[in-house]
C-alpha cells in the first residue's frame, strides 16, 4: 500500500513538473496558467497521437504512421525546449503551427477525407488554441490557414481517392468517432478553461471592486471626521484652495481646569482615555444642535455654529451648546473618579473659514472673532462661559446672563463681558437671576 503511494506521489510531482515547464518564478498569474495549459496540451495531443502511430503500423502504412510519429518527436523536443530556454513565444507558435500542418498531412497521406476518417479536423484546435494563448486579433491568421487547408483538402480529394490505401471499414468508422469525440473534446476543454478563467477573472474583478467600495467608504467616512460635509464635497469635486469669509458666525472655546496637574499624576492610557470620553460626548452634543467642532488642542476644544452653511440661530446654538458641555464633563468625572472643571469664551462676528494643508489638512477658522473667544475662554473664572457684548446683543430671551464687568483682556484692552448662566425657563429676559436651573453658580 506504502509503495503504491509512493509511486502515486512520483506521478503527481513529475506531472507536476511537466506542467511547470517554462515557467519563471516571476511570470504573473495569468501567464503561468496559460504556459501550463499549453504544455499540458501539447503532451495529451502528443500522447494522443500513439493511437494513429499504433494502427496504421499495425496495417502497414508506414508514411502514414510515420507523420503522428513525427509530430510526437517534435512536439516533445518542442517542450524540452521550452523548459529549457523558456522561449514561450517561439513554443507557442511551433505547436500552433505542428497542430495546424499535421492532421492534413496525415490525411493527405491516407487518400482524402474518407479513407483518413477526416482527421484533418484536427487542425481547427490551432485558431482555438490561438484564440486562448494569444487573442482574439492574433488568431485570425490561423484560422484563416486551417480554412486554406481545408480548400487544399477539398481541391485534392478526388486525385488522393483514386489512389487511397485499403483501410478496414471499421477502422474507418472508428476513427471518425474517435476524431470526433477528440476534437470536440479539445475544443469544449479549451473553452471551459476560457469561460472558467473569465469567471475567475471576473470575481476577482469583483472582489477588487468591492474592496475598492469598501476602501472609498472608509475614505469617505476619515474625509468627513476632518471636514464638515460640504467643504469636504467641494474639495472632491474642485481640488484647489478652499478660503470663505463668513459674516456673522459664533465661536466657542472650552478648556479642561488644572489639566496639567491632572496630566503629571495620571498614566499616559489614563489621560487619554479621559480626554477622548469627554470630547467624545462633547462630539455628540455639537452634533445634536448642529454645531461645527473645529479643532481640539491639547485639552481644549473649538466648536462654531454658522459655518461651513449660515444658520439664523447660530448664537443661540452655541450658547445651548456650552451650557450642556459642564453637567456632560461632571458626569465623566464620575465616572473616571475624578474632579473635572471647565471653562469657555464665546464671541460672534465674521470670520474667515478654510482648508489649510495638503497631507494632514485641517478646517479651520481665522479673524478676530477666532481670537476674542479665545481670550473669553482664557479670562473666564473657573467653571464659567464668559461672553463678549455682541454674544449678549444677539442672544434671545431664553437665556440668563450676567455683567462680569470691565476686564482686561490682552491685546483688546479693557473690554465689558458677561457670564453665561443658564437657559432661562419660560423665556426669561437676559440679565435676570439665576435661579435653581443655573448650571454655573459664580
Amino acid at each position: 500500500m506504502e509503495a503504491r503511494a509512493r509511486r502515486a506521489i512520483g506521478r503527481l510531482r513529475w506531472l507536476q513538473r511537466l506542467v511547470d515547464a517554462g515557467s519563471a518564478p516571476d511570470d504573473p498569474e495569468e501567464l503561468r496558467l496559460r504556459k501550463s495549459v499549453l504544455v499540458l496540451s501539447a503532451s495529451l495531443m502528443a500522447s494522443f497521437a500513439s493511437i494513429w502511430v499504433v494502427t496504421y503500423a499495425v496495417l502497414g502504412l508506414w508514411s502514414s504512421a510515420a507523420i503522428p510519429f513525427v509530430y510526437q518527436l517534435a512536439s516533445a523536443t518542442s517542450i524540452l525546449v521550452f523548459a529549457r530556454a523558456r522561449r514561450y513565444v517561439l513554443f507557442r507558435r511551433s505547436q500552433l503551427a505542428m497542430s495546424l500542418v499535421f492532421p492534413f498531412l496525415l490525411q493527405w497521406s491516407l487518400g482524402g477525407f474518407e479513407s483518413s476518417s477526416a482527421v484533418g479536423l484536427w487542425g481547427v484546435t490551432s485558431p482555438l488554441g490561438a484564440l486562448l494563448f494569444s487573442g482574439a486579433r492574433r488568431s485570425v491568421p490561423w484560422f484563416a490557414g486551417f480554412v486554406g487547408l481545408v480548400a487544399v483538402s477539398v481541391a485534392l480529394d478526388p486525385t488522393l481517392a483514386a489512389s487511397a490505401p485499403d483501410v478496414p471499414t471499421g477502422v474507418t468508422v472508428a476513427f471518425f468517432g474517435l476524431n470526433m469525440i477528440g476534437v470536440s473534446a479539445t475544443a469544449y476543454a479549451l473553452l471551459q478553461h476560457f469561460v472558467r478563467s473569465r469567471d475567475r477573472a471576473r470575481s476577482e474583478l469583483e472582489q477588487q471592486h468591492r474592496a475598492l467600495e469598501l476602501e472609498q467608504a472608509r475614505s469617505e467616512r476619515l474625509l468627513l471626521n476632518v471636514l464638515p460635509g460640504p467643504v469636504a464635497a467641494r474639495l472632491k469635486s474642485r481640488p484647489g484652495v478652499i478660503a470663505d469669509h463668513h459674516p456673522s458666525v459664533t465661536v466657542l472655546f472650552a478648556d479642561l481646569i488644572g489639566f496639567t496637574r491632572l496630566a503629571e499624576r495620571l498614566p499616559a492610557d489614563e489621560l487619554v482615555a479621559v480626554l477622548d470620553r469627554v470630547f467624545a460626548r462633547w462630539d455628540a452634543l455639537a452634533a445634536e444642535r448642529g454645531v461645527e467642532k473645529i479643532k481640539t488642542i491639547g485639552d481644549a476644544y473649538m466648536a462654531a455654529a454658522g459655518v461651513p452653511e449660515p444658520r439664523a440661530d447660530h448664537v443661540e446654538a452655541v450658547a445651548s451648546l456650552a451650557l450642556a458641555m459642564r453637567p456632560e464633563l461632571e458626569r465623566c468625572g464620575r465616572e473616571a473618579g475624578l474632579e473635572l472643571g471647565i471653562r469657555a469664551g464665546i464671541d460672534t462676528g465674521p470670520v474667515v473659514a478654510g482648508v489649510i494643508g495638503q497631507s494632514r489638512f485641517i478646517y479651520d477658522l481665522w479673524g478676530d472673532t477666532v481670537n476674542t473667544a479665545s481670550r473669553m475662554e482664557s479670562h473666564a473664572p473657573p467653571g464659567g462661559i464668559q461672553v463678549t457684548g455682541r454674544v449678549r446683543d444677539r442672544l434671545g430671551p431664553g437665556f440668563d446672563l450676567r455683567p462680569r464687568g470691565p476686564i482686561e483682556v490682552k491685546g483688546k484692552s479693557a473690554m465689558t463681558t458677561y457670564l453665561l448662566l443658564a437657559a432661562a425657563p419660560g423665556g426669561k429676559r437676559r440679565g435676570s437671576r439665576a435661579g435653581p436651573q443655573t448650571f454655573f453658580g459664580l
